[in-house]
């Protein structure tokens, strides 16, 4: 008995090994990132993800929920890497940024859960942004579904991250619905930070009586969080300027469309000074595409303690903003991971001090380079005590140069990011630059389009889904260089222009 129980033994191990090998192999780190003081490693858990669009952490289970914008809810064991489908919901409209979006999971002790989900449906022609709350039992089963919003969507600017922040209430935060009055409009749920109780009815505390509206004045907030104290922050694309890190206070009115950003023109200046606007926290121009942000609270990693941890899009880094002891600013802040994981699209920090995010580069705008095969990865930082793989360091924002005046830097910075670094555009969304007749032709109706937007979205027969904003705030050197870019790059021969080409237009 002995023997044969020997050589089963004997038997077993090369299965243990193999499993013991691939485990270790999964977790290898990719990089290693050198701090201050600590060292972390950079792994993938997850691979090969359709736009995973918001993380979860289920502390029941020890797994990474997390949405893909088609509609599919999957969970992530954290031991044994296996991604399992929760649930998939017929009812999500999914087109170019529309679909299963934000999610937020509520574990309270000895009580029911919940996930909330947020994501957009279609009726006939209208669109719809939805804020529905689900049971989840132990077992990490969704059931009984209640919707507890319904508010207009669009083709764009539908948000939207939800989280239940510490004083149990829900918080979503919706976009304007492409539209130009939603946002400062206190009548209307869209372009609006809204505070629900759990069961969705109407906070008896909330600023404005028998109102979901906390706060207002938001064009597309892609990013929600909240420290320890509940003090809470978004994360919101401006239009060509100013991205912007907003410190969400009741009642407070955020400026949009009127004000962009800080209140740093003499037009925004006036209009603030008749009606209070409440000015971010952190704004970005030339912008980043900020989307999800999670905050760090945990002393694991000392250096990033108290602060917020940002995915960017175009960008594609993640961005480690240090907030001040009283949580009111930004007072530092550093990039990760600038160009090397493509664009970054949510953030999740652990109990443990383990950070998940989550690249989205399978998305409706994938960047130069991208998608790679791996694509879309869930990525773990977690903490070690030895470098094992290539060494990275985080890169002082105020050590990153402004773009060059060149006129192929302006474009990169600019314009890249739509019209792309080959001036194809992409299609029925951005018109391509290349061989352009509007490009290449009287140079007047391009420098109009470039200092006044364009709304009309039909270009030489062909109707794309994004409009062009206005670049008026360029200074008059600036918009020649890049026309003149243009005009003379991706198959174009036009004459450059100069000076006077713009006096008339200004």
């Amino acid at each position: 008995m002995k023997k044969h129980t020997y050589i089963w033994l004997v038997s077993l191990i090369p299965l243990l090994s193999s499993c013991s090998s691939e485990t270790e192999r999964e977790r290898k780190p990719i990089n290693n990132i050198q701090l201050e003081h600590s060292i972390l490693s950079l792994t993938k858990e997850a691979t090969k993800l359709h736009v995973p669009w918001d993380l979860q952490y289920d502390r029941v289970n020890n797994a990474i929920l997390f949405s893909e914008i088609g509609g599919s809810i999957r969970r992530l064991d954290t031991k044994t890497k296996v991604v399992t489908l929760v649930d998939s919901l017929t009812d999500v409209y999914h087109q170019r940024t529309l679909g299963l979006l934000g999610m937020a999971l509520y574990q309270p002790e000895q009580q029911q859960a919940y996930l909330y989900l947020s994501y957009t449906s279609k009726k006939n022609s209208l669109i719809f942004s939805n804020l529905y709350r689900y049971d989840y039992n132990t077992a990490g089963k969704l059931s009984n579904p209640k919707l507890l919003l319904q508010i207009p969507g669009n083709t764009g600017h539908n948000g939207s991250r939800v989280i239940v922040s510490t004083d149990k209430k829900v918080y979503w935060a919706t976009g304007d619905a492409a539209s130009d009055t939603f946002a400062q409009d206190s009548t209307s749920l869209n372009g609006k930070i809204l505070r629900l109780n759990l069961d969705g009815s109407i906070p008896k505390d909330n600023p404005i009586k028998n109102s979901y509206v906390y706060a207002w004045g938001f064009r597309n907030m892609q990013g929600l969080t909240h420290d320890a104290k509940g003090l809470i922050y978004t994360s919101e694309h401006g239009d060509a300027i100013e991205d912007e890190i907003n410190l969400i206070q009741p009642l407070k009115n955020y400026g949009w469309p009127q004000i962009e950003g800080m209140i740093d023109t003499e037009k925004e200046k006036a209009i603030a000074k008749s009606s209070p606007r409440q000015e971010p926290i952190k704004s970005w121009t030339p912008v980043v595409a900020p989307s999800g942000m999670a905050y760090y609270g945990s002393n694991v990693i000392p250096e990033w303690q108290h602060s917020l941890l940002l995915a960017t899009l175009k960008n594609q880094s993640l961005r480690i903003l240090k907030l001040s002891a009283d949580g009111q600013q930004i007072v530092d802040e550093k990039i990760l991971f600038k160009d090397q994981l493509g664009r970054l699209r949510s953030v999740l920090t652990l109990p443990n001090g383990d950070i998940y995010f989550c690249s989205s580069n399978r998305d409706w705008n994938p960047q130069k380079g991208f998608p790679k095969p791996d694509d879309d990865v869930i990525y773990r930082l977690l903490i070690t005590d030895k470098a094992v793989a290539p060494m990275i360091k985080p890169v002082a924002a105020n050590a990153v140069s402004s773009p060059t005046k060149s006129g192929q830097a302006l474009y990169e910075a600019y314009c890249a990011s739509c019209h792309k670094a080959d001036g194809k555009g992409l299609t029925n969304t951005f018109p391509p630059l290349a061989n352009s007749s509007l490009v290449k032709g009287d140079p007047t109706p391009l420098l109009r389009v470039i200092l006044h937007g364009l709304k009309d979205k039909t270009i030489a027969k062909v109707n794309y889904e994004s409009a062009m904003p206005s670049f008026s705030f360029l200074k008059n050197e600036e918009v020649i260089e890049i026309t003149n870019y243009i005009r003379t790059h991706f198959g174009n021969s036009a004459p450059k222009i100069n000076q006077q080409h713009l006096t008339s237009l200004r």
